[in-house]
This record gives structure tokens, sequence and C-alpha cells, in this order.
């Protein structure tokens, strides 16, 4: 009977141990499978002493009360903690101290699961004294002790107390690296969640290079979640949202109720982003219902506040609240304040402000305003912008526009310092969402002000957008593996386009091509760090650097279009109507230019689509520009667009046919690449495949620039391109260009290898001084909240060119020729970029989508 009582034990102690590598990657219904095996043996035992089952026994129980409760029945694996407790206190020492250890640890994770934070440090710190007592007696895993510090360091972090988890981590980390016998994912997973800590204090960098180090230790569904809440703080909601979908099924497969509810909570913040109010409702009331099912009250009142944070958004873009909205949210308010989450009591505080000033109710959003509490270190820059914008419309509600103003100027130099800190064009481009309505705020009130002051618009304008143009780059980071992510990924885009010409079918590439693009982003969002920033340009230095020139800044703002106007040593202000009456126009000219593309379209097709293109034009020309004349009269121009006026090829409108144009995301941006010098160097003259033979421009650019370095065919390649870039002062790239509208950075440029890509144009160390894309579309922009406009051209803007020359449109071959070799004769002969294009451009506006955009 001995022998087959030892070898049921030493079965459940396989049993267990292979559970507990289960449970470590996550999959907790398939480890509780295995446990509930070896308690099934372990229940057999007759002579437990002489099989020493105990030890094993309790072992069992606690594994079994972690994957119990991850799989949402806390008070089952309250009940088994209980029973191994009883059993290991009764144990001789040092047992005694390992087991009872062992299981008050694991009550302290799941008091942590429950959201009871003191009890928990105190549970826990008993364990660490047991089970340090027991390894110095030669009792115990090491992987215990390394388990507690790293738990310590959760309940840390939902206290928002990151020194003291960062303490935690890296006790994790050093007891790991000095005990070969801990369990190799430990020391992963602290590190992973010293990432989480620095996406508390907001380094998002740091964050997401934490991240990346843990992504192939089995953590993947909470690397995904905690990746998108870094990514939200970024104001990368669309990324955040694909990061959350991936992960979900993932954590339901593996019933872990509390992560996935997380994951639901994190889901609902990224819709309210994304401006979904209805859908983040929905995702928050779904994991209210898990949270509260799983006893967790401090994360149900987290996902309560998400619901009744897109309750307040509707009541807001609708204005109209009630007054049980806003007793709801202060309720919830001291709600939170007894869960002791004080950021998230002050935000539903600021819900209730809103709320009440929504219905004039100012005394009372007074009262609420005193109330909440000053930010923390920890408190996300999101709160901190609501917070600004509360007392801003309080400031407004009281006919305070001065301490309006005050309150939205502080807001955004708080927003500009969390910028700073932030890694690659995408991150530094998203962060403008947290400021949006500050930013509109400040310029609604200047609007509606009694005697309009233009120069205050101008200086307001260019604090609140394309900030990300105001940045030094600095040189790509060398990273092998995104390196190679990115050579796999242009080899598979040429293949694709090789199938996709050949009619084969490109199903699998097309999405293996996806896969390697989420890679490359995923690596440059902490191995491309953007520089320190330029200083916003004033009017006094836009006024001067502009001589005989003229610089039109539209913007929007209820509907209505503004433009401000620098001309002459003055500044006007001039109301251009409804918004509509220019973005219908825009877009249906941007769609007319597109179908007239192709070189080979029949006559009659030419002509209807023309009409239309003329009428579109004829409509922006008379809501957007010839209300502008009196202003600027005959001078050259230097545009500043907003959101969909990016799209605009301005050569096409009647009023501006033949008259340098020049485009820039914002005139500080401008004034940057105006007075930016570049070294004389070499002139490039580069060409991709695939070009048809009505392409005649290569002999005639020969011509004008003999000198020139030439590649084509099989050396035009990504690597070739990028060398001869480095330190041209002209370069001229005819290739096939796409946008990307998903992820404005794979804008490319068909080279003979593959694409280069926008995120690579960004990071040249000595820019040419102008580059020309006699290519489709590469002068279109992803535009984020904030006018932060990005694109290929924009990527190159950006990364230091001075001037790009560039469609806003689909190109035939034979017309980018056309228009190209027009341009460089009168560039060869002198005439400055903007004025030769205008000229080479007037030829055939409709034909020739070209733009002029930097310095010019």
């Amino acid at each position: 009977m001995r022998g087959a009582d030892e070898a049921r034990v030493e079965r459940a102690r396989n049993l267990h141990n292979r559970a507990r590598d289960i449970a470590y990657a996550y999959d907790f219904a398939k480890a509780r499978a295995q446990l509930l095996k070896a308690l099934v043996l372990l229940d057999q035992v007759v002579d437990r002493e002489a099989a020493r089952s105990t030890p094993v026994l309790i072992h069992v129980l606690v594994s079994l009360a972690y994957v119990e409760t991850e799989g949402g029945q806390v008070g089952a694996g309250l009940s088994r903690l209980d029973v191994a407790r009883g059993l290991a206190d009764v144990l001789p020492e040092p047992k005694r101290s390992e087991l009872l250890g062992l299981t008050l640890e694991q009550r302290g994770i799941l008091l942590i699961r429950a959201g009871e934070l003191d009890e928990a440090l105190e549970v826990l710190d008993e364990a660490e004294h047991l089970l340090a007592a027991g390894l110095r007696a030669g009792a115990g895993d090491p992987t215990v002790l390394a388990t507690l510090y790293l738990n310590r360091s959760l309940a840390h972090i939902e206290a928002a107390n990151p020194s003291g988890a960062n303490v935690e981590l890296r006790r994790c980390v050093d007891f790991a690296a000095a005990n070969p016998e801990v369990h190799g994912s430990l020391g992963v997973k602290a590190r992973h969640n010293l990432g989480y800590v620095a996406y508390m204090t907001g380094d998002i960098p740091t964050a997401l290079r934490y991240y990346e180090e843990a992504r192939d230790a089995g953590l993947q569904p909470t690397l995904l979640l905690d990746r998108a809440r870094a990514l939200l703080a970024a104001g990368l909601a669309e990324e955040a949202a694909r990061n959350l979908t991936d992960a979900l099924p993932m954590l339901r497969k593996q019933r872990a109720g509390q992560d996935a509810a997380e994951v639901e909570v994190t889901l609902a913040a990224a819709e309210l982003v994304q401006g979904t109010a209805e859908r983040a409702r929905q995702w928050a009331r779904r994991a209210e219902r898990r949270f509260t099912r799983r006893g967790n009250a401090r994360w149900a009142a987290v996902a309560a506040l998400a619901a009744m944070r897109s309750q307040t958004d509707t009541a807001l873009a609708w204005g109209r609240g009630t007054a049980a909205q806003a007793v709801a949210a202060v309720k919830l308010a001291d709600r939170l304040r007894t869960l002791m989450l004080e950021d998230e009591s002050a935000l539903a505080l600021m819900l209730a402000i809103r709320l009440e000033l929504l219905r004039g109710n100012v005394e009372s959003a007074e009262m609420l305003i005193e109330q909440m509490p000053p930010s923390r270190p920890t408190t996300p820059v999101d709160n901190q912008m609501m917070a600004r914008l509360c007392r801003a419309e309080l400031a407004v509600a009281r006919g305070e526009r001065r301490r309006a103003l005050a309150e939205a100027r502080t807001g955004l130099t708080v927003l500009g310092k969390a910028r700073d800190r932030m890694g690659g064009l995408e991150l530094v481009c998203g962060t403008a969402i947290h400021g949006r309505q500050l930013g509109e705020l400040a310029i609604q009130l200047v609007l509606d002000g009694r005697r309009t002051d233009p120069r205050r618009l101008f200086t307001w304008l260019e604090q609140t957008r394309a900030q990300v143009y105001r940045y030094e780059p600095l040189p790509t980071i060398a990273d092998s593996e995104m390196a190679k992510k990115a050579a796999e990924l242009r080899h598979v885009r040429r293949a694709l386009q090789l199938d996709r010409l050949a009619g084969r079918p490109v199903g699998k590439l097309d999405r293996l091509a996806a896969a390697l693009q989420r890679d490359v982003v995923r690596l440059g969002w902490h191995t491309s760090a953007w520089g320190s920033p330029r200083p916003v340009a004033s009017l006094a230095e836009v006024t001067a650097a502009l001589g005989d020139r003229a610089l039109v800044e539209f913007a929007m703002s209820r509907g209505h279009l503004v433009a401000v106007v620098v001309a002459d040593g003055r500044t006007r202000l001039i109301r251009l109507g409804s918004a509509a009456d220019a973005v219908e126009p825009a877009a249906r000219l941007h769609a007319d230019l597109d179908a007239l593309a192709p070189d080979t379209l029949p006559a009659a097709i030419v002509q209807v689509v023309r009409g239309s293109a003329e009428r579109s034009a004829e409509a922006l020309d008379r809501n957007l520009v010839r209300p502008l004349m009196g202003a600027v009269g005959d001078r050259d121009l230097v545009i500043v667009p907003t959101g969909p006026l990016y799209a605009i090829p301005w050569g096409v409108v009647p009023s501006l046919r033949g008259r340098p144009v020049v485009v820039a995301p914002s005139a500080t941006t401008w004034l940057s690449a105006h007075r930016a010098s570049a070294p004389a160097g070499r002139t490039l003259l580069a060409r991709g495949p695939l070009l048809t033979g009505d392409v005649v421009e290569d002999s005639t650019l020969r011509s004008v620039y003999p000198d020139a370095v030439t590649l084509e065919g099989e050396g035009a390649t990504v690597a070739e391109v990028l060398a001869a870039l480095d330190g041209a002062e002209l370069a001229h790239l005819a290739a096939h260009g796409e946008h990307e509208p998903t992820n404005a950075l794979f804008s490319r440029l068909e080279l003979a290898d593959g694409p280069l890509f926008a995120y690579e144009v960004a990071r040249l160390r000595q820019p040419p001084r102008q580059v020309v894309l006699a290519a489709c579309e590469l002068a279109l922009n992803y535009v984020r909240p904030g006018d932060e406009a990005l694109g290929y051209a924009g990527a190159m803007l950006a990364g230091g060119v001075q001037t790009v020359i560039a469609a806003t449109s689909r190109v035939g071959d034979a017309a980018a020729a056309g228009a190209m070799v027009a341009y460089h004769r009168r560039l060869a002969a002198g005439v400055p970029p903007a004025r030769a294009l205008a000229e080479s451009v007037a030829e055939d506006p409709y034909r020739r989508p070209f733009i002029c955009l930097g310095a010019g």
C-alpha cells in the first residue's frame, strides 16, 4: 500500500509542476484540469504520513486557488486557501514557514485582485518573513519569494505608488538573477511590470521598450493589454483597439476573467477617444458586470466610470444634460474615493462639473471644482487636460475670458511636456488629441470676442496645430530586429505588387505584409526617439520672413471656416462661411483628379470628368480663395490648410492658376524650412520600376543635370537611393507611389527591390534641400486631431527636407513626366521652386496635381 501511495503522490507532484508551467503561460483552464487530477490522486492516498502527501496537497490547493480565481471563482479560491492554511499551520518547522508563507502569499494575490490593497500588503509582508525564514533553513522554492516581490509590486501599482512598485520589481529582477532556480518567466514578468510603471509616470517609449523585451515570454495577452494602455496615453486609439481585440479572444480561451474584463474597460476608453460613445458604453457595462461577479469592487467602479463618461460625452455632444446624470457622477466620485481611486474620483467630479455647466448651474460647478484633488505624478495627462478644460469652461461661464485662455495655455504647456517625452513621429503626433478640446475652446473664445484680434488667433493656431513638425529629428537608432522586419516587409511588398500585376491571388502575402508592418510599427515606437522642440514662431518673425509674400492660415470652428491673412505687415481675419461649402467640393475635386489620372483615358470621359473637376475648383475658388483676394492681392502665397483642405492642389483653383503657392502644416513649419540652410551637394535622379514607355523625362533631365548621380533599373534599390539622398542638394524620384491612409508612415515609393517607406526618409542624417516626388498622391496626409498631418511628403519635412514637390492625387506617367521636365528646366534656369512649379502646373492643371510644400 505504501508503494501505491508514494506513486500517487509522485504523479500528483508531476501534475502540479506541469500545471504550474501551464498557468505561467496563462492557460488557466488547462492548468485547473491538471490540478484537479492531482487532487483526485491525493484523495486516494491512504497512509498520508508515510507518503508525505500533505506538502504536495498544499501546493496543489494553492495553485488551484490561483487558477480558479483567475477563472472567476474567487470564493472557491479563498476556500482552497483556508484548507491549505490549516494544513500548513500544524507542520513542523521549517516546512511550516515554507508552506504557510506560500499560502499567505497566494492569499495576498487574491486580495490584490479583489482590490483589498492594504490587507494584501500586510499579508504579503507576513508571507515574506515566513518564506525567507524557510529558505534560510533550507526549505522552500526561491521562485515563491520572487513571485511575492512581483505581486507586491502589483499592489503598489494598484495604489498608484510607482516608486514602491519599482523597488519591488528591482528586487524581483535581482533575486531571480542571483537564484538560477527561480522560474525563468518571473524576471521577464518583472521587466514587463517595470514597463507598466513607466507608463504610469508618462514615459511611454520606455514602457513600450520593456513590453517588447517581454514579448516572447508567454505573456502575449497581458502584453497586448498593457501596450494598448500606453498607446492610448499617446493618443493612438485605433492602434490600441487593434491590440485589445487581439488580446480578448486569447483571454477568453484561457478563462482569465480579470484580465478579460480589464481589456473590455480599456476598449471602452479606446472607443471614447475615437468618438464612438455608444460602443464605449456597451464595453464598459459588460466589464462592470464581469468585475461585479468576481467581487472586485474597485475595478467595477472603474468600469462604471467609463460607462458614465460615455454618457456624459453624448450629453455634451447633444447639448443636453440632466440633473440625475450630475448627481450620479457625484455619487460615483464618492464611491471611487472610498476605494482609494483618487484620479478616477477626480474624473467623475469633472464629469459632474461639465454636466452642471451644461445645465447652467455655475454655483454647483464651483462647489464641485473646489473638491477636486490636485494632480499627482501618476495622474494621466488626459485627466490633467480635462481638469484644465473644466476650469476654463467655468471661467467662460463666469464671463472671465482671460482666465479661461490662461487655463487653456497652461494645459497646452503641460501637454507639450508630455509630448516632449514621446518617441517616434506617431507618438508625438498622436498626443495632440488630449489637447483637442482645450485648443478648440481657446480658438472659439478668440473668435467670439467682441473685437476679434487676428494676431491673437494666429498665436493660438500656431500653439495648437502641427506640433510634430517643431521637433528636431535625430539619427535613426540602430535596431537589428527592426531592420530585419523592414527588409522582410520590403520583400513581401515587392512580391505582392508583382503578383497583383500578374493577376495571381495575393491574400496570403497581403496578410503577411500587414503582420510585418505591425511589427515594424511596434518596434518603431521605442527605437525612434524624436528630438527637442523648436519654439513656436511669433507673428513678428513670420511677418519679417514673408517679405512680399502673403500667408493664409485656415481654421475651422463650430462648422465654420475662417482665414488669418498676414500680408504687407498687417494681419486680418476673414470669415469664410460654412466649412461644408469647402470640404465637399474639395472631396469631389480629389475624386475627379484621381479619375483623370490614366494617360489612356478616352477623350469623352476626360471631357465629362474634367467638367466636374472644373465645377469643384470653381466652388473652392468662390468659397475659399476669392474672399481673400482683397487682402493678398497678387502676392505669392504660403497656405496653411486645415483638415480636408490638405488634399487640395491649389494650382487648379482659377484665382491661383500660375501663382506661386507654398503649402505648410503651420507657419512655424514654414519659417523653420525657410530659415534652414543646407550645403551645396549633388543632384540625384532616381527612377523606379514599372513606369510606362510614355515617360520621356529621363534623357531631358540628364541634359538639364549632366553631373547628376543617376540610379535606375536594378541599381535603384532602397539602400542606394537612401545613401544618395543623404547629403544631396536636389533629388528627383520618379516612381509609382501610394499613400497609406491607415498608417501614413507606411506610404511608399516603389523602387527596384521594393518600397521605400515614409518613416525611412524621415531619418536622413543630412536631408536634401529639395526632393521632387514624381509619383502619385504622396502629398496626401493622414490628419489627426490638432491638424497633425502626416504622410510621405510630411515625413520628409519633419525629417529636415526644406522643400518637397509632390502630388495630392493620382497622376499619369506621361502627365508627371511633362510636368517634371517643365519644372526642372525652370528650376535649373534659376526660377524658385514654388514659381517654377506654378508655371509648370498651369500648362495642364487638372492632370498635374502637384503642390510645393515646405519653404518653396
